[in-house]
């Protein structure tokens, strides 16, 4: 797989390797090419303001885990599925739940931002939709949330999704589909972008 990283292509299996045959130096490659993702799925999945100590121990426990890791797989959504791990044990940790507003304080710092040459009530439409998508997230199962955060506001493919999640593909889309049907009750003008693969009969 390769990542591209700055506008340089890194590729991840030789990356890894060279990890393995003892050059450590080499993982800050890896390090610098998923840190932007890690921090939103971090924040997207309830981190708030601990993003950066749940990503930071993400990528330590994905270098100690290196040895483990499936050659020819992606390291993007393993990668992921660690944060997510991390970002649940923290919530748990500090047993409280933080509130929405909290949520969506860090994931707006976590999220690209729009640009200042956009007009200015296109910019605001953004902003009230992602408030809107984010609140309407809240009221899903933590299944569903998942699995419209990893497809949407992370924007991975649906194989990337299972890997990330440990579920079989169909199991994605099952899910998917559900999660959509729901939000579109809520939410009824919400248009996922990059669907199309969502939408099957039954």
């Amino acid at each position: 797989m390769r990542t591209r990283e700055g506008g340089r292509i890194v590729d991840e299996a030789a990356v890894i390797a060279r990890v393995r045959a003892g050059e450590p130096e080499a993982y800050a490659q890896l390090v610098r090419a998923h840190t932007g993702i890690a921090l939103r799925a971090a924040a997207a999945l309830g981190a708030g303001a601990d993003a950066e100590d749940v990503v930071q121990q993400a990528f330590v426990k994905a270098y100690c885990s290196l040895g483990r890791f499936k050659d020819g797989s992606a390291f993007k959504p393993w990668l992921l599925a660690i944060v997510a791990n991390e970002t649940r044990n923290t919530v748990r940790t500090a047993a409280r739940q933080r509130t929405l507003a909290g949520r969506e304080a860090a994931l707006v710092e976590a999220e690209p931002l729009i640009p200042e040459s956009a007009d200015p009530a296109v910019a605001a439409l953004e902003i009230e939709r992602r408030a809107a998508l984010r609140a309407a997230l809240e009221e899903l199962s933590e299944e569903h949330r998942l699995v419209v955060t990893y497809r949407y506001l992370l924007e991975m493919d649906e194989s990337e999704t299972a890997q990330a999640l440990g579920w079989p593909r169909g199991t994605v889309k099952s899910r998917l589909n559900r999660a959509l049907r729901k939000l579109g009750r809520l939410l009824p003008d919400f248009q996922p972008r990059g669907g199309g693969d969502e939408h099957e009969a039954g």
